[in-house]
This record gives C-alpha cells, structure tokens and sequence, in this order.
C-alpha cells in the first residue's frame, strides 16, 4: 500500500515537472518566432500577453461552474480544526498543498517538528492508544 502511494506521488511529481517544462519552453519557442517578426521587448510582451490570455481562459472555463451558496457557507463548522478539515474535504488540491507545505516546514524545522511529534505522543498517551498495544 505504501509503496504504491509512493509511485503514484513520484509519478504525479515527473507528471507535473513535465508539463511545467513543456510550458517553459513553448513560452521560449512562441517568444523566438515572434522575435523574428518584432523587437525581442514587444516579442515578450505578445508571449505575455498570450499566456495570460490562456490562463484568463483556462480559469473561466474550470471557475465557470462553481457558485457559491450560502448554504455552503452555513454547513462549514466554526472552529479552526474544523474548518481546515472542512476545506481539505471540499477542496483536496489544496489540502495536499498545504499538507506539503507544513512537511516542508517541519523538516526545515526539527526543532518544531520534534514539539509537533511530542504534541501527538502526549495525545496518544493521553487517549490511551499506546497503552492498549504494548503488551506485558
């Protein structure tokens, strides 16, 4: 299970690093066959402009169908823990984004990461959960 978790992360990652160099380099292919035609500073400005117009496209397109309610407004919890839970379950992208962004923190981090491993001990300890495994 967890091998396959992983082969899926690495093969999402190689994913998402080739298509961000496919967009790389057909910005600099668009931006060095206008240069042939105008001045290299009016042929970024078109490669801009024309980027920006596909993005301003692509948003409309996936941004079309959303709206929000204020019913979905009401069904969200009122506390932080909950609140976060509840965005993680409507929005997963952004769940896992942020799950690998307080990775990156806490591994940037061991002194914090060892008060967060510490914090989930002591709420172990405290639930009972190790105490029910351990056995004598």
């Amino acid at each position: 299970m967890f091998k396959g978790i992983v082969k899926r992360i690495v093969a999402t990652s190689v994913v998402a690093a080739s298509v961000f160099l496919a967009v790389v380099f057909l910005g600099i292919a668009i931006f060095h066959a206008i240069s042939l035609m105008t001045t290299p500073l009016g042929a970024s400005a078109i490669t801009f402009g024309l980027f920006a117009l596909v993005a301003l496209i692509v948003a409309l397109v996936f941004l079309k169908g959303e709206s929000h309610d204020e019913e979905d407004e009401e069904d969200a919890p009122d506390g932080l823990i909950g609140k976060l839970i509840h965005i993680v379950r409507e929005r997963p992208i952004i769940g896992a984004v942020g799950g690998l962004g307080a990775a990156f923190l806490l591994l940037r981090n061991p002194a914090l990461a060892a008060i967060v491993a510490s914090m989930v001990a002591e709420r172990k300890m405290d639930q009972g959960g190790y105490a029910k495994r351990r056995r004598r």
